[in-house]
């Protein structure tokens, strides 16, 4: 009896270390499918892009649009802009999320201010949004009471300005500036923000905004939300 218990833990020790070196195995083909996908986009990417950035840049250039003093040539701008917006982290999430604005002042520094914090507030009302979606989401699977899904939204709908001075160091990606009739400067900015670094924005606003609402809300949120 005890010779048969033994053969049969010898077995079923095998098929769990053959289970997991299949399942490390598929990890790594999964991890290798995706390296190659992204080295295969990137390569696409940087054709297309390259082009398409000379396009818009011709057509901007057109319109009065030149690059701000110590920027990168209007081209390299764009191209980089392109990238970005194709960037993904390991699980095929975008990784930054883009804000664009533009402001007209007095002087170039002025108006480049305004723009930064009005592209700021665009980052916001994305995060804002895909925030708002998640919670009706929920509620749909009923992972949250419809009550409590509402106080989250109204919640959420109230904190874009929040959100927008919870968000942390942003990245200049396009700064062009023209002159304009008035003798007025008319900046346009492009800013990108880690899409992780955004989540815990929004987190951070919108546990705030709740605070007053009590700790089984937050913690519903939490649970709802992954966070």
């Amino acid at each position: 009896m005890k010779k048969l218990l033994m053969i049969v833990s010898c077995m079923l020790i095998t098929l769990s270390t053959i289970n997991l070196h299949a399942e490390d195995s598929e990890t790594e083909k999964i991890m290798k499918e995706r390296k190659e996908l992204r080295k295969m986009s990137r390569k696409a990417l940087n054709e297309k892009a390259s082009k398409d950035a000379r396009k818009e840049a011709k057509q901007l250039k057109k319109q009065g649009w030149k690059s701000a003093p110590g920027a990168l040539p209007l081209e390299k701008q764009l191209d980089r802009s392109y990238m970005m917006q194709q960037e993904y982290d390991e699980d095929m999430f975008p990784k930054y999320i883009l804000g664009t604005a533009q402001s007209i002042g007095e002087n170039f520094d002025g108006a480049k201010m305004q723009a930064m914090e009005l592209a700021k507030l665009d980052l916001a009302g994305q995060i804002q949004t895909e925030v708002t979606a998640l919670a009706e989401s929920n509620v749909a699977n009923k992972q949250m009471s419809e009550n409590d899904a509402a106080t989250v939204t109204k919640t959420v709908m109230g904190a874009k300005n929040l959100i927008s001075q919870s968000i942390g160091r942003v990245i200049p990606i396009v700064e062009v500036y023209r002159d304009t009739n008035k003798g007025t400067k008319e900046v346009r900015v492009t800013i990108a923000y880690n899409a992780a670094m955004a989540k815990e924005a929004a987190k951070k606003a919108i546990r705030q905004e709740l605070e007053d609402k009590g700790e089984e809300l937050i913690d519903q949120l939490d649970k709802a939300m992954g966070w």
